[in-house]
């Protein structure tokens, strides 16, 4: 089978599995409606702050859209570890270097695709409600935190992915990620002090700064984060051609 074949194969899975598929629409809704929420009640508030910064104020709600990028990228790849479905997998594509290539690339450029359209929509969407508040994309920092905020969503749901393949466990993945993300990211934080910016949440929201402070920088923070996914996606990689399916 060719790697199209495959690619069309990996696609037409993530369209079929509602948990999939739900986790990854769940991506931009949940984004957006945090998003409408916050800012209709408290953004203007907020924006009047003398500390505020607009641009990564910007992106709050992506604290929770990553919750749902985590989730898809967990399910797309644990899906083949139940009821056997990944030795049918293997079936019809024998070669595990293939399959896994496959599969990582659907699963992040989807990611990619939704994050992006995710982080303009949330972006502007929040302005609307800030009147003389508001900042548009040309303001200092704006544009390159709005691809920024796509990829990163991109980035954590690959570091998902490729943990659940270690794994084979979505929910494990969910029961390490999600806590780690909402609270053990900052514990360490607050002990570690500036080792802590090269936790992959940490590193990778630098992006979403207009200036950022530590030792990275907007694009090398994202950059510490693609090699926490690498590293996760290479060791997927490595358990699947391991392992017995």
């Amino acid at each position: 089978m060719s790697f199209a074949a495959v690619l069309h194969s990996e696609w037409i899975k993530v369209k079929s599995l509602r948990g999939t598929a739900g986790s990854l629409l769940a991506v931009l809704l949940v984004t957006l409606g945090v998003t409408a929420l916050t800012f209709a009640t408290v953004g203007r508030a907020e924006a009047d702050n003398p500390g505020a910064e607009p641009v990564f104020g910007a992106f709050y709600a992506l604290n929770f859209g990553q919750i749902a990028a985590i989730s898809f990228g967990a399910t797309a790849l644990s899906s083949e570890y139940l009821n056997g479905a990944l030795r049918v997998s293997l079936a019809a594509v024998p070669r595990r270097t293939r399959f896994y290539a496959a599969k990582i690339a659907v699963t992040g450029g989807l990611a990619l695709a939704v994050g992006l359209v995710t982080s303009f929509a949330s972006f502007l969407l929040g302005q609307s409600f800030l009147g003389s508040y508001a900042i548009g994309l040309d303001h200092p920092g704006a544009l390159r935190a709005c691809f920024g905020a796509g990829i990163y969503l991109a980035l954590m749901a690959l570091l998902a992915a490729g943990l659940a393949t270690v794994l084979r466990s979505g929910v494990a993945v969910l029961g390490i990620l999600i806590p780690f993300v909402l609270i053990v990211s900052f514990v360490v934080g607050d002990v570690a002090g500036g080792a802590a910016q090269f936790l992959p949440d940490r590193a990778g929201q630098q992006i979403l700064h207009a200036d950022p402070a530590g030792h990275l920088g907007p694009w090398s923070g994202l950059a510490v984060c693609a090699a926490w996914a690498a590293a996760s996606v290479l060791a997927g990689w490595w358990t699947l051609r391991r392992r017995d399916a």
